[in-house]
C-alpha cells in the first residue's frame, strides 16, 4: 500500500464502474455530494460491453436489449441521448424439435396441439404461482420453505408432461437464469419471472424483454455516464479491503485509499465476497455471497458480408434446445449491414466449453449455425466471443443466482445495508432482476439509502 491515509476523499466511495455503479454516483453528484468511483477493470460497464466491428459500427458482447416495461433503463438511456431500433423480426422464425424443423412468424410456434396445451398450462401455472411472491421479500412467499427446497427441474418434471414441452420450458428458464434448472430453486424460478412480469415477457421477442437495441451499443450508456463524471471514475483500481469505523470507512485499492462517511458496493455478490472487510460481514450476508453463483454464458457475434437469411425469409431467430447453441437471432445494426448473427453457450452448454480452445468454441458454434440458417453460416468474415466465467473481474453472467434453500435463509441480507456499506448491482433489483433495468433500479436504490444516512 503507497500509504496508511486516504489519498482520495469523498462522501461516497462507490466499487465498480457497470450501470449500477455509476448511476449512483451520479444521483450522488446530482444531490450536491461527492463520489468517487473504484473500478478494477481498464474500461467502464461492467457485465455491458460493445466491440467495434468497423464503420463506426458495433456488436454486444454483454447486456444488450431493452423492452416494455423496463422504465429505469430507457428513462436513462432518453436523458443520456441515446436511440433505441427495433430488433430485426421481419421474416419466419425457426424451431428444431427432434426431427421437425418448423419456420414460423410470430412468437410463439404452431406447435402440435398436445405440445402446446402442455405448454399453455405449464406457463399459466408458472405465472399463477408467480404472482404470489413478494418481490420485495421472496421468503415471505406463502409455503416458502417448500418452494426452495424443490428445484425448477423437479416441478418441471412433475408439471410438463411431453419431452417438447419440457425441453421448451427448460430450456427458456435456463437461457434467461444461465445456470441448470437443478441449481435453481423453484421460488428462485417463480421471483424470477414475476420479476419480468412473466415468463412470455422474459423470452419474447416482439413486446418483450428483446424488443429493442441501444443505438451505438449498450456499454455507451456506461461511458456517457463515465464522461459525466469525469476524473471520479478512477480505472485499474480493485478494491481489496473495507474497513469501517465510527466516523468513517476507509475502502483500499492496491495503489491508495479512499476515504468516505459511506461506500456502495456494485458488484455482483461472487466478486463482492472476495472483498476484506473489517469488521466481518454479518453471517447473514456472508452465507448470501456463498450462496449466489453466477450464471454461465459464452456470447457469440458472427459477421457477415450481408444478412442473408433475410433474403431466405429468415428472420435470423432460431431454437433448438438439443444443440450447444440453443438460441441464435438478428443482431445486425440498424442499416441491415453487415450482416450479424448472436448466439449463445449457456447453462451446462457454457460450462462444458468454458475450458476448450476457442477454435473448437468456433467451430461447434458455426456449425450449430449452419444447422440453422445453411452453408453459408459456416463462413463468416468475423468471429467475437466473451466468455464471461473467464472473465476475471465479471466471473459468469447474466448475473448471480440464489441456490436452492437460499432464498428463505440469506435472501433477507440481499439488499440490507451493513453499518456504512449499501449494495447495489443488477442482482439486489426488486423489478427486472438481472437485466440493466434491474441495475439502474438498484444504483438508484442505493443512492438514495446512503443520501439519506448523509443527511442525518
Amino acid at each position: 500500500m503507497a500509504s496508511s491515509q486516504p489519498t482520495e476523499v469523498a462522501d461516497v466511495a462507490v466499487v465498480g464502474a457497470g450501470l449500477a455503479g455509476l448511476v449512483a454516483a451520479r444521483q450522488i453528484t446530482k444531490a450536491g455530494r461527492t463520489a468517487v468511483v473504484l473500478e478494477a477493470r481498464d474500461r467502464v460497464g461492467g457485465r455491458v460491453l460493445n466491440v467495434d466491428i468497423g464503420a463506426g459500427k458495433v456488436v454486444e458482447m454483454g447486456g444488450h436489449w431493452v423492452g416494455p416495461t423496463q422504465n429505469r433503463v430507457a428513462e436513462l438511456a432518453t436523458t443520456l441521448g441515446v436511440d433505441t431500433f427495433p430488433t430485426h423480426t421481419e421474416g419466419e422464425n425457426l424451431i428444431i424439435l427432434g426431427r421437425r424443423r418448423i419456420r414460423y412468424r410470430g412468437e410463439f410456434p404452431p406447435l402440435s396441439r398436445v405440445v402446446k396445451a402442455d405448454v399453455g398450462r405449464a406457463q399459466a401455472r408458472l405465472g399463477r404461482l408467480a404472482q404470489r411472491v413478494p418481490l420485495e421479500h421472496p421468503w415471505d412467499t406463502p409455503g416458502a420453505d417448500r418452494l426452495d427446497s424443490m428445484s425448477f427441474a423437479t416441478w418441471l418434471n412433475r408439471n410438463v408432461i411431453t419431452p417438447s414441452g419440457r425441453h421448451i420450458i427448460g430450456k427458456h428458464i435456463e437461457g434467461v437464469l444461465a445456470a441448470p434448472a437443478s441449481e435453481v430453486s423453484l421460488l428462485g424460478a417463480l421471483f424470477a419471472v414475476g420479476s419480468a412480469t412473466d415468463l412470455e415477457t422474459m423470452v419474447a421477442v416482439r413486446g418483450g424483454a428483446q424488443q429493442d437495441r441501444f443505438v451505438g451499443g449498450s456499454q455507451r450508456l456506461a461511458i456517457l455516464l463515465a464522461n459525466e463524471l469525469d476524473d471520479r471514475v478512477i480505472m485499474d483500481a480493485p478494491v481489496r479491503r473495507v474497513a469501517q469505523s465510527r466516523v468513517g470507512v476507509r475502502v483500499e485499492c492496491e495503489r491508495f485509499i479512499v476515504g468516505a462517511r459511506r461506500v456502495i458496493v456494485a458488484l455482483p455478490p461472487v466478486l463482492a465476497s472476495r472483498i476484506t472487510y473489517d469488521p466481518p460481514l454479518p453471517s447473514q450476508r456472508d452465507g448470501l455471497m456463498q450462496h449466489m453463483p453466477q450464471g454461465s454464458v459464452i456470447k457469440v457475434n458472427v459477421v457477415y458480408d450481408e444478412a442473408f437469411w433475410r433474403a431466405e425469409g429468415l428472420s435470423g431467430q432460431a431454437f433448438n434446445p438439443q444443440l450447444p447453441v440453443a438460441w441464435a437471432l438478428d443482431n445486425s445494426p440498424p442499416d441491415g449491414s453487415p450482416g450479424v448473427l448472436v448466439a449463445f453457450f449457456e447453462a451446462r452448454s457454457a460450462r462444458r466449453f468454458s475450458g476448450e480452445d476457442e477454435t473448437l468454441r468456433r467451430r461447434v458454434a458455426l456449425e450449430c449455425l449452419r444447422s440453422y440458417f445453411g452453408t453459408r453460416a459456416a463462413t463468416p468474415q468475423e468471429y467475437f466471443e466473451m466468455d464471461w466465467s473467464a472473465e476475471q473481474w465479471t466471473r459468469g453472467c447474466y448475473f448471480g443466482q440464489m441456490t436452492p434453500g437460499a432464498w428463505t435463509q440469506f435472501g433477507s441480507a440481499l439488499r440490507a445495508p451493513c453499518g456504512r456499506i449499501h449494495w447495489a448491482g443488477a442482482e439486489t433489483a426488486v423489478r427486472w432482476n438481472g437485466y440493466m433495468d434491474g441495475a439502474v433500479e438498484s444504483g438508484e436504490r442505493a443512492a438514495s439509502e446512503a443520501l439519506a444516512d448523509l443527511n442525518d
